[in-house]
């Protein structure tokens, strides 16, 4: 795939970095008071939990597409009675509706579908990739600059992993970006302390078994070997799957301990130069690229 450079080949546009670190807020309520919702075009016919054909679509892919947020989320929004209809509360996520008119989540009108909007954000070490923790540790959402819109992250990057993490206001999106069968390639590169054998980074390349879960095939390569003296080396892995904590486990077995994890690639996204906690919106013509690519209407 090929993408036109962000913003259209343009100067970047960027956000600067927070001075502070601001009261700690849900990420649903990051855009500040809610706006009153417009109708929203019914794109198709869809079918209802009965089966029957109706104008529409099912409320949980408006409100992802929406950026309420997954659809996971809202389906367990729906369970806890936090999304309703007319001040009705919902019983099932395959709800047929032709807009968002009337639609509340926790008594809050749902704001009208925007445009698909797509941010490169370089995320330090130490920040949870959530919008709160029960515990208080800090999170992405205390450091975004100023200015942004509602965002979702696209999957996540532990604690003490930095580097590339793609928001966007759009969870249909965020959705095919992160489920494995879209095979996104993601790529890091990995600090770490040990030695590497040709046959284990062989064995990543055809697929591995660690602790009874399957990981798919890694392309990996060392960047610099180790030293006598025991020096770091670096790697490069490339990786489609992305499950949890998936570089380390496998670096892991490889006899590797990891002291530094940097994710430089989301598909055809990259790091680059973008300093930590700085934002850059992708062009118009990337997002709408990537959408095709990934079946995303």
């Amino acid at each position: 795939m090929t993408f036109p450079p962000r913003n259209g080949g343009d100067r970047p546009k960027r956000f600067s970095p927070r001075t502070t670190t601001p009261e700690k807020k849900p990420f649903s309520m990051r855009s500040g008071a809610p706006r009153t919702s417009q109708p929203v075009v019914a794109a198709k016919r869809a079918l209802a939990e009965d089966g029957t054909e109706r104008e529409g679509d099912r409320i949980a892919k408006l409100l992802a597409r929406a950026g309420v947020g997954s659809r996971r989320d809202i389906e367990r929004m729906i369970a806890e009675g936090r999304i309703a209809i007319q001040g009705v509360p919902l019983e099932t996520p395959a709800t047929i509706v032709e807009s968002l008119k009337g639609i509340t989540v926790d008594d809050r009108p749902v704001a009208e579908v925007e445009a698909t909007r797509l941010f490169l954000f370089h995320k330090p070490a130490g920040f949870l990739t959530a919008a709160r923790d029960p515990g208080g540790r800090p999170t992405i959402f205390d450091i975004l600059p100023p200015g942004l819109p509602r965002l979702m992250p696209v999957g996540r990057l532990d604690m003490n992993t930095e580097g590339l993490l793609l928001l966007t206001n759009d969870g249909g999106l965020k959705r095919a970006l992160e489920l494995p069968a879209s095979g996104v390639p993601r790529q890091y590169r990995v600090r770490a302390m040990g030695d590497v054998r040709q046959a284990d980074l062989e064995a990543l390349a055809m697929g591995v078994t660690i602790e009874g879960i399957r990981y798919g095939s890694i392309d990996a390569s060392v960047d610099r070997r180790a030293r006598a003296d025991g020096a770091n080396i670096w790697l490069t892995m490339r990786l489609a799957e992305g499950k949890n904590r998936e570089v380390r486990r496998v670096c892991d077995a490889m006899g590797l301990k990891v002291s530094r994890l940097i994710r430089t690639a989301y598909g055809p996204f990259q790091l680059g130069d973008l300093p930590a906690r700085s934002v850059e919106e992708a062009s118009d013509g990337a997002v709408s690229e990537l959408k095709r690519s990934l079946g995303v209407g």
